[in-house]
């Protein structure tokens, strides 16, 4: 642990900067879990819902710094092509 009050004050904001960013990280792999499991299950409607809110948590990851920005667009474009994969018009 760091001697001085400056050190010692960037350890504190730099752990609750870990969690947070982890909390986030978590809730983002959560939602992409859940549209994976609707998409699993041939729910068109709920995979639809699912895919919104889990493209909404992506680019608010990015605007928060958690994510680079074209680490977001892969994950948005791999998302999009399952949805589109499984919704093909028969």
């Amino acid at each position: 642990m760091a001697k001085s009050k400056t050190p010692a004050k960037r350890a504190r904001i730099n752990e609750e900067n870990r969690l947070r960013n982890k909390a986030q990280k978590t809730k983002l792999k959560n939602a992409i879990k859940r549209y994976e499991s609707a998409l699993a299950s041939n729910d068109v409607e709920n995979a639809q819902v699912s895919l919104v809110n889990a493209i909404s948590l992506v680019d608010k990851s990015v605007s928060k710094g958690i994510l680079h920005k074209n680490t977001a667009a892969r994950k948005k474009s791999a998302l999009t092509k399952k949805f589109n994969q499984i919704n093909q018009p028969s």
